[in-house]
């Protein structure tokens, strides 16, 4: 599907969660969420596990079915059955905790099937493509390479370098160091910074209080299914105003 298949409000949020609810059996587990991402802004998701952070990430690209609200995403909703959902989704870069990539392609075709399958780039624009984003994460020269043979943060840089290779508005991070070796998540979390200070607009689910602080522009923090706090990550951290708040940061920072 072309991205000129849908009209996007340049105008308008990059995203923005409207009374969002999920529930999983009689478990609620996202209780009328409201927040917006403008574009260029980087928002970190903090909280504790089972509080519906992942969850969230997942219902703003359809990979969970919200149960109601709404989700426009550059202004085109996402959750309304008339939009075209992969014209939308091709908009959105996902990196999950896990590095999904395909183990029996190398590195640089995991790079270039989505774009031959979806942005119907030639297949020499596509390598073009790949081989610039494996430079931007660090691992020129590594295209011939399976999966199997890289660390897990040179696995999750690819991921990264995929995401990148569609060309998106937008780039959602689901924990992206937390299945990682402590020693490889400073690479990961270096390439991330990159890509803020080149004005990449980013949702970031993490465990990482020091990457929120220091490239954040909005900390939210969830538990219980609601966004119990959000602001300036400095403020947040450093004098958070709820109980929850307070009790979760005392624990981490």
């Amino acid at each position: 599907m072309s991205e000129e298949t849908i009209s996007v409000d340049p105008t308008a949020p990059a995203i923005r969660v409207r009374d969002l609810h999920k529930s999983f059996g009689s478990n609620e587990v996202l209780k009328g969420i409201d927040f917006h991402v403008d574009n260029g802004e980087v928002v970190c998701v903090i909280g504790p596990s089972g509080s519906g952070k992942s969850t969230l990430l997942r219902c703003i690209n359809r990979l969970e079915e919200p149960d109601s609200g709404q989700v426009p995403v550059e202004g085109v909703d996402i959750i309304d059955p008339e939009t075209d959902l992969d014209a939308v989704r091709s908009r959105i870069g996902m990196v999950f905790q896990q590095f999904n990539l395909f183990p029996h392609m190398t590195v640089l075709r995991n790079l270039t099937v989505a774009q031959e399958k979806v942005r119907r780039r030639s297949k020499k624009e596509c390598i073009e493509i790949a081989r610039a984003n494996l430079d931007k994460v660090g691992l020129s020269g590594r295209e011939n390479v399976y999966p199997a043979h890289l660390s897990g943060g040179q696995q999750q840089r690819v991921a990264i370098a995929r995401a990148l290779s569609m060309n998106p508005d937008m780039m959602l991070f689901d924990e992206p160091t937390s299945a990682l070796d402590p020693e490889l998540v400073g690479d990961v979390l270096d390439v991330m910074k990159t890509l803020a200070s080149e004005g990449m607009t980013m949702m970031v689910v993490t465990h990482e209080m020091g990457f929120a602080r220091e490239v954040g522009n909005k900390l939210v923090f969830m538990d219980g299914g609601v966004i119990v706090e959000e602001g300036d990550p400095h403020e947040v951290l450093g004098n958070p105003q709820h109980q929850r708040t307070q009790a979760f940061l005392s624990k981490v920072l």
